[in-house]
């Protein structure tokens, strides 16, 4: 696994660095597939203290992406709190695997794939269901610039909006940021 490890407004130390490399280590074992690990580690002026530290870990693996954010006052439990996300997120994903593998070879289950549980995170897992889509919503997509998308999603008083970037010639959808600033996503086929 490759770790990428980056600090904004932040100076990574050899401390910080030792514990994040020792604390993705144990995710390797878990998910020995990954092709790089991200780590980005913020300090944010904020107010509120508590939210102050911010550290996203961003786990890349045959294709498909895991990502988990974490704020918290000290930055040793932001990179705690972030890690036990980003495993319980692994462990959903293993599992959705697994249930896949099983249906194609009986009840055969590959049990040296799966991670070790603790109560806790089985009681997390279990807590969460099955997420369903209840709803979908049919809109017509108006031709537009990024800027008139910016301001209809604030006339909308919505939190993304998806639109037809004229500029690109494809549909995107642009979001406000926990910063409030503007983010846009640009799909691209593979």
């Amino acid at each position: 696994m490759q770790l990428l490890l980056k600090g904004k407004n932040f100076v990574i130390s050899d401390r910080v660095r030792t514990y994040v490399e020792k604390k993705m280590e144990k995710l390797d074992r878990y998910l020995p597939e990954v092709d790089e690990a991200r780590v980005e580690i913020t300090q944010e002026k904020t107010k509120s203290a508590k939210d102050r530290n911010v550290v996203q870990v961003t786990l890349r693996t045959n294709g498909t992406i895991l990502r988990a954010e974490e704020r918290s006052e000290a930055i040793y439990a932001s990179i705690d709190a972030v890690v036990d996300k980003i495993y319980r997120q692994i462990v959903r994903y293993k599992g959705k695997r697994v249930d896949r593998y099983q249906g194609h070879l009986g009840n055969k289950r590959p049990e040296e794939e799966m991670p070790a549980l603790d109560a806790e995170t089985l009681t997390a897992i279990a807590e969460e269901g099955e997420r369903k889509i209840v709803r979908t919503k049919k809109f017509q997509v108006v031709p537009m610039t990024e800027e008139e998308a910016v301001e209809q999603m604030e006339l909308l008083g919505h939190d993304f909006f998806v639109f037809y970037n004229v500029n690109l010639g494809r549909i995107n959808v642009l979001y406000r940021r926990a910063d409030n600033d503007y983010g846009l996503l640009d799909p691209e086929l593979t």
